[in-house]
């Protein structure tokens, strides 16, 4: 791959909206993923407060090799294949295919997922990575809660009450005979 090519890739937001949601992102090929990183979240107006990790990905968006925020190696089992970090690491060096596919998941516990895929490689490159086209209105971040599968049951005789026996000990007679 060239390091002078500037490479533009198609950055899709999964989401349930009915409408596509997606920008345009041209980058230097140079560029680290961290820096590609910022973009996106820039692109959609995210905060960058949040874990994040890239997956390589194939034809059928299957995770590969991850490219993380930060090293999560913590001093593990030096023969694990640790995945690599994003300052650490150049596009250019994992963009292989023309219509390369990479996953990104920001914030894993609201499990934002973008679908990047390489669209066009271009002999200039910009100086910074910009947004070449945006289509549709990316939602809020903080509109996913993380807890849309979680549901909770709860029984309306305690709805509001406050019980000094969170053990249920006071529903027992004492049965000792002294």
């Amino acid at each position: 791959m060239n390091t002078m090519a500037g490479l533009k890739f198609r950055v899709l937001l999964d989401s349930n909206d009915s409408n596509e949601i997606f920008r345009d992102i041209l980058i230097d090929a140079a560029t680290d993923f961290e820096s590609f990183y910022r973009a996106i979240l820039d692109a959609y107006q995210f905060s960058d407060d949040q874990m994040a990790s890239f997956y390589m990905s194939n034809e059928n968006w299957d995770k590969g090799h991850e490219i993380s925020i930060f090293d999560m190696g913590f001093g593990e089992d030096p023969d694990q294949i640790m995945p690599s970090v994003m300052k650490n690491s150049i596009l250019a060096d994992y963009v292989q295919d023309e219509d390369q596919k990479i996953i990104l998941v920001h914030d894993f516990i609201r499990m934002w997922i973008f679908l990047i895929e390489l669209i066009e490689v271009q002999e200039e490159s910009p100086e910074y990575p910009k947004v070449v086209l945006s289509v549709g209105n990316a939602p809020a971040e903080t509109s996913k809660t993380g807890e849309e599968d979680i549901t909770f049951e709860t029984d309306s005789e305690f709805d509001g009450e406050e019980d000094d026996d969170e053990f249920g000990f006071n529903d027992f007679e004492d049965s000792y005979d002294y």
